[in-house]
């Protein structure tokens, strides 16, 4: 008993262990997506949002990062089991694409946020595109050495990330600067949906985290110290310069409360976390596509890819991407989800995925389904719980059994 307990500690991680890692990751989201929350909201609107967006992701990621301790598998080993060894390839494409779409544009707020920073305290001018490609390099040796380097890099700068947005939340409230009306027309299902989308990739794919973790209870604890707790406190501090000012970045919010150097310096040290997970999450993907090559080389060629997509004006991209993430992603841990509690309380066995076909036509109906539907519902078309992207998860999970049902019945005759 008490060897195993000994390399339960050697080779995983503690709940807090992970939290940390994954606040490193969420604060970019975070950041970008609360400066634009609170200027379209008034504070008691968006804390009533972020409450409710939380507890959802909370609930999810405690699911999925237990899953992931359950299988000892990253996600794409998961999705294997519901879509089929073949049919997972599919998936797997969507979730490197979106990962990626991550990566390119946090190298891209890295690059202005470095700009501005060097321009504004020290007249220091230098290409953008310069600046990308250095935060790649950094990205890649953040991320090249796996998972204990990603929780050191972690360590160190996730406490001066809570410090700096702490800094920040008592300059807004000691500033003169009062709030001003707002004029928005964002429904509160909308509102939660963009606070739910816009981390829902890292709650889909937390099974990776999940493989690492000491048992159920750690995975607990790592799910609701980082969606229950730290991710609503962080939503709301980083909104509240925006509610202020209606000012939809949080830089822009800054220069009118007072000074903007916390906030970049904040910036800066929330891609280099944020983007080392996604490069690290980004990789165990790919690797999945491009057997062949060895890990460090694939964190490479997105470090690469990352310099020059990053170094182009894609943040005008941003919102549209958000949503087709909010849509597309939340069905496919809701397929997954599903599967577990159906066939898989009992563990993940390699020989099921012999016995069963390659692709699954019926999963994949399942997940298209959930995401029309999700479509549908941020097109305002129909309305069914007023948050699309809970509405596209809920109906691929519902799906999926119907399926597992139907397969079973074509078994039986």
């Amino acid at each position: 008993m008490s060897s195993r307990k000994n390399a339960e500690q050697t080779n995983t991680a503690s709940g807090a262990q992970i939290t940390m890692i994954l606040l490193g990751i969420i604060v970019t989201p975070v950041l970008l997506a609360s400066s634009s929350l609170g200027s379209q909201l008034t504070l008691g609107a968006a804390t009533a949002v972020i409450a409710v967006g939380s507890l959802i992701l909370t609930i999810l990621a405690v699911i999925n990062i237990a899953i992931g301790e359950k299988a000892r598998l990253p996600t794409y080993g998961i999705v294997k089991y519901s879509f089929g060894s073949k049919g997972a390839i599919a998936i797997n494409i969507i979730m490197a694409i979106s990962l990626f779409g991550w990566i390119a544009v946090t190298a891209n707020m890295f690059g202005h946020s470095v700009h501005d920073l060097l321009a504004t305290q020290f007249q220091l001018e230098l290409p953008v595109s310069i600046i990308v490609a250095l935060g790649c390099v950094i990205f890649v040796a953040a991320t090249a050495f796996g998972f204990e380097a990603l929780g050191k890099v972690s360590k160190f700068a996730v406490p001066i990330i809570i410090l700096l947005m702490f800094i920040i939340l008592y300059m807004a409230l000691t500033t003169s600067v009062t709030a001003v009306s707002k004029f928005s027309n964002l429904s509160f299902g909308a509102a939660v949906s963009s606070v739910v989308g816009t981390i829902i990739v890292l709650v889909a794919t937390s099974p990776d985290f999940g493989s690492f973790v000491h048992n159920r209870k750690h995975a607990i604890l790592a799910g609701v110290l980082t969606f229950g707790l730290a991710y609503p406190v962080l939503f709301l501090v980083g909104a509240i310069p925006g509610s202020m000012t209606s000012q939809g970045s949080l830089l822009a919010a800054m220069a009118i409360i007072g000074s903007t150097l916390p906030a970049a310096i904040l910036l800066v040290f929330a891609c280099i976390t944020g983007n080392a997970g996604n490069m690290f999450q980004g990789t165990l993907v790919v690797s999945t596509l491009f057997t062949k090559f060895p890990k460090w080389q694939i964190t490479v060629v997105l470090g690469i890819l990352a310099a020059i997509v990053g170094s182009m004006d894609i943040m005008a991209l941003f919102i549209p991407f958000l949503l087709f993430l909010g849509i597309a992603t939340p069905p496919i841990a809701g397929i997954y989800i599903a599967d577990f509690f159906i066939n898989r309380r009992d563990g993940y066995d390699e020989l099921s995925l012999k016995n069963d076909p390659a692709i699954k036509p019926l999963t994949f109906v399942a997940w298209i389904v959930g995401s029309l539907v999700g479509f549908c519902t941020v097109k305002g078309w129909f309305t069914l719980s007023g948050i699309p992207s809970l509405d596209s998860l809920i109906i691929a999970s519902v799906g999926y059994f119907l399926s597992v049902q139907m397969s079973k019945l074509k078994t039986k005759k």
